[in-house]
């Protein structure tokens, strides 16, 4: 019994995936929830299980191409038991006969037992080793070796298990570049002017297609403005080098941010008009029950904005786990649908790359975000008027103009920076 895979819903709005990865080939035999394509939302970068076991008989389609919801995205030759087992899965159908099968993947798999193996391909140059079987390279390696239309089964991985790292494809492109150049003195003036540089046309897609439809639709309907001011953060930064070793002994790295985030779900019980979301025609504030806060990461697939749920009724130790985990999955590109959903107001900390100010845009329906800058020591006055060595952080917050206005963002702002300037004051409205 031949069975299509109709890829399924796999978030809210989502209509469309870039295949990123195949975990199988065609040929394959599969096992039932056997994790078969890696796919990138744009929200996140999906696994894909199989809902049942048998041979694969087409894939359809290459990795980084576009893959619509509800439309076959390989095909299956049942095994005996989960073709009797099997339930009808909507939109599948057998292949037609003359239907031509999809070209096979940058890496095949070997032929059927008992069927002769043909002889693989001859090397596009001399001393280049063909592999068979699967390439072990993760998706921005294999969008580095689509960008210079390289074959990554020819590149020699210098990774675990042959893994094929960066490194690896930009040392084999230089090789091959020479070898070409030295076999032709035409391909010599080609790879001349390519390396003084040529426009390279890359589709927007993803996380950056998403991202880039939000920025537009946030610049364009909410009226900005901004508010700045600065942090001491000496008492701040001495509490955490306290704690930091504790939080250690059980396996936790303390950070600031979770010291931000809990100032922030306290400041916003006196101001719950900063955890409010927008309706789409501004006619109606929803005050949402729970303080879900985003925290922007730069992630490998693109920036991606997490959120640790119910900060209000977390300790500042079960923040840090939860910040540990968001950041170690959004850059190794595992993070849940439901760890970007739902977020009510967002932090940005660019000054973990050096930076001191930034104007944030807000993420639409939110309706503050602040930016945080980088801590400097810098000469200011203390209460008796002599110059001390402060540890001064610059903060820029952004609001939506429709629903905010500058005195209550100062308002809030004091109060959040009140906490951060003296942490010990936060026990008292510790529940």
């Amino acid at each position: 019994m031949i069975k299509d895979f109709v890829l399924p819903d796999i978030g809210e709005g989502i209509v469309e995936c870039e295949l990123v990865e195949w975990l199988i080939n065609e040929g394959d035999v599969i096992a039932e929830d056997q994790p078969v394509a890696d796919v990138m939302t744009d929200k996140a970068l999906v696994q894909i299980p199989s809902p049942f076991g048998g041979r694969v008989v087409r894939l359809h389609y290459k990795e980084g191409e576009i893959a619509k919801v509800h439309s076959p995205l390989f095909t299956v030759e049942l095994e005996p038991d989960s073709a009797a087992a099997a339930e009808p899965v909507e939109g599948a159908a057998e292949p037609p006969a003359s239907a031509t099968p999809a070209a096979p993947s940058v890496a095949e798999s070997p032929p059927a037992s008992g069927a002769p193996e043909a002889s693989p391909p001859a090397p596009e140059e001399p001393g280049k080793p063909w592999r068979r079987g699967k390439v072990l390279a993760g998706p921005a390696v294999r969008r580095l070796g689509r960008e210079y239309g390289l074959d990554l089964t020819r590149v020699p991985g210098s990774g675990k298990d042959g893994r094929i790292l960066k490194e690896d494809v930009l040392r084999y492109r230089e090789d091959l570049t020479a070898s070409t150049a030295a076999a032709s003195p035409r391909a010599a003036v080609e790879a001349e002017q390519q390396s003084r540089g040529e426009v390279r046309v890359e589709p927007i897609r993803g996380i950056r297609a998403a991202m880039a439809k939000r920025m537009v639709e946030a610049v364009a309907g909410i009226p900005h403005f901004t508010y700045g001011d600065e942090v001491e953060m000496g008492a701040l930064l001495t509490l955490r080098a306290q704690l930091k070793p504790k939080a250690e002994q059980q396996g936790v790295r303390l950070t600031l941010m979770p010291f931000f985030m809990k100032a922030l779900a306290l400041a916003i019980q006196q101001f719950p008009i900063l955890n409010s979301r927008v309706n789409d025609d501004c006619t109606e504030l929803h005050y949402q029950p729970s303080c879900n806060i985003g925290m922007a990461v730069d992630s490998r697939i693109g920036l991606l904005v997490p959120n640790v749920k119910g900060v209000e009724r977390l300790s500042i130790l079960a923040i840090a786990r939860e910040v540990q985990r968001l950041t170690e999955a959004a850059r190794a590109g595992q993070l849940k649908q439901e760890d970007l959903q739902d977020g009510t107001i967002s932090l940005s900390n660019i000054g973990a790359l050096g930076g001191t100010y930034m104007v944030p845009v807000v993420s639409k329906p939110e309706v503050a975000i602040v930016a945080l800058g980088k801590t400097r020591p810098l000469p200011r006055f203390d209460a008796d008027g002599q110059v001390v060595a402060s540890q001064i952080m610059n903060i820029s917050w952004s609001g939506d103009h429709r629903v905010l206005d500058g005195a209550t963002m100062a308002r809030f702002s004091n109060l959040w920076k009140s906490y951060l300037e003296d942490p010990a004051s936060m026990l008292l409205e510790l529940a």
